[in-house]
């Protein structure tokens, strides 16, 4: 999934406790779209007709920033996507541990547990961390 502006601005919206109805046509790539292609409704005429705002609620930078944190914490979180389609379901679950014990379904769950393994991943100016979440943690920094 590719985070959308419309991501972001919903994601802002919540994060500051406000609800900023908007309009947008196209797909804004830099500030200067960005300005062009979203309104924001700043309330609406007696017909009931948008009245918009001369002023943008984010900034670009604000909402480019937000796209970014929104699609690395996206990422971030893919093997939690994977697990979660390769699991068995709930009734087979109930149904390995009724055969096999709550031991043998540990170890099925432990299989899918293996194959899709947590990544930790930690970006701080120029250095990334990465390795997988064990009880030892290897740096690998990159320059």
């Amino acid at each position: 999934m590719t985070i959308e502006i419309s991501n972001a601005i919903q994601s802002l919206n919540t994060k500051s406790g406000n609800n900023h109805e908007y309009v947008m046509t196209g797909t804004p790539t830099n500030k200067a779209e960005y300005e062009n292609s979203v309104k924001f409704i700043s309330g609406s005429d007696a017909n009931g007709s948008a009245i918009f705002s001369d002023t943008q609620a984010y900034s670009w930078s604000e909402v480019s920033a937000e796209v970014t944190s929104l699609q690395t914490a996206y990422d971030a979180n893919k093997y939690q996507r994977d697990r979660a389609e390769e699991y068995p379901s709930i009734v087979d679950q109930l149904d390995d541990i009724y055969h096999n014990g709550v031991d043998g379904w540990k170890a099925t769950i432990k299989t899918v547990k293996d194959k899709f393994p947590k990544w930790l991943v930690l970006v701080m100016a120029n250095v990334f961390v990465v390795d997988r979440c064990k009880s030892i943690l290897t740096l690998k920094v990159l320059h």
